[in-house]
């Protein structure tokens, strides 16, 4: 079925008169979630929580405080849970998408991926808690259902941690969720820029892994507004999956560049031939709720009731939602349609 381009902004949470802490503030999706909400809402305070002085200065320019008195510029690692406490004082909602995310330079580097993603997922939760955060949302990857990878296995432990906070919270607690997507066409590492790079070298090939290959897509606008939604209907130790359409690589790859060549370099270490969101296993677990799934938590009190209240079913005993039996895939022109937007 060919999809349109699915919005995610149906149910908006309210930030008007919030405090917001993005660790990962200087990154891709942080920078558009905070642009994002700068448009929207008229929040008490925007924390921008990110290790990195260059890009809290570049970003400063562009949301100075002078025009944005909420942004204050925090620099710190999720590493540090003593520093994450100090930035986490009268914040409301915290949204965590920082996260060491290259795959080969983890398999190279484990203990620091350990550290950032696994280590910082647990002092996020720490934080939250001793501070009285209201609510939690944290960004993982498909790589985290059943990885293959370090980074995807240090996801999926973070996935886990997170969920599991919400034994710790109690019922009247911080309550934390996780978000699961796919490729965002136009972050650093999609495979768009790399494929427009070598367009604008004039390379004289466009070196795919295999043609085999598919990836689910979505925007970076669509992560925002799914993560915004999501802030807002979560109940506490839900992975949220947003149903996206998919393309083979190699098609994209003759969408962006139509008279250049095409060479088959083979599969890295580490690397799937399909994205698998929603593994078979979780399928039990797994409820339809439109225009997204959502994976309950099976060791604590589900939010089941809330769900199937609100028109959500469950998927069959079989199924799984991955990128080469996705019932969306997009063609050229939505393809370019969607590059457009960057």
């Amino acid at each position: 079925m060919t999809p349109s381009i699915r919005r995610f902004d149906k149910q908006m949470i309210d930030l008007n008169g919030k405090t917001v802490l993005v660790t990962g503030g200087t990154g891709s999706f942080g920078k558009q979630f905070i642009a994002q909400a700068l448009q929207h809402f008229d929040m008490r305070r925007c924390i921008v929580f990110s290790r990195d002085e260059q890009k809290h200065y570049d970003m400063s320019l562009e949301f100075p405080t002078e025009r944005y008195p909420c942004m204050r510029y925090f620099i710190g690692d999720v590493r540090d849970v003593d520093r994450l406490e100090l930035a986490m004082r009268d914040v409301d909602y915290v949204v965590h998408a920082a996260a060491m995310k290259h795959v080969p330079l983890a398999e190279y580097n484990p203990f620091e991926c350990v550290m950032t993603n696994i280590h910082g997922a647990e002092n996020v939760v720490k934080a939250a808690l001793r501070k009285g955060v209201k609510r939690v949302i944290a960004l993982s990857t498909d790589k985290a259902a059943n990885p293959i990878n370090l980074y995807g296995a240090t996801k999926l432990a973070a996935d886990k941690i997170f969920v599991a906070a919400n034994n710790l919270a109690g019922a009247d607690g911080c309550q934390f969720a996780v978000v699961r997507y796919g490729n965002v066409i136009g972050s650093r590492g999609s495979v768009i820029p790399v494929f427009r790079q070598l367009l604008d070298g004039k390379a004289d090939h466009i070196p795919i892994t295999d043609e085999r290959m598919t990836r689910f897509w979505i925007t970076l606008d669509q992560g925002v507004q799914f993560v915004f939604s999501c802030l807002s209907m979560m109940r506490g130790g839900e992975v949220f999956v947003p149903k996206i359409p998919s393309m083979r690589i190699v098609d994209v790859a003759r969408c962006l560049a139509p008279d250049m060549a095409v060479k088959i370099v083979g599969i890295r270490p580490g690397e799937k031939l399909h994205e698998v969101m929603v593994p078979s296993d979780d399928a039990r677990s797994t409820l339809d709720c439109g225009d997204r799934y959502v994976i309950l938590p099976a060791f604590m009190q589900s939010p089941e009731p809330h769900y199937r209240a609100a028109g959500a079913v469950p998927v069959g005993a079989d199924f799984s939602y991955a990128s080469y039996n996705n019932d969306e895939w997009l063609d050229g022109a939505q393809l370019t349609e969607m590059v457009a937007g960057l």
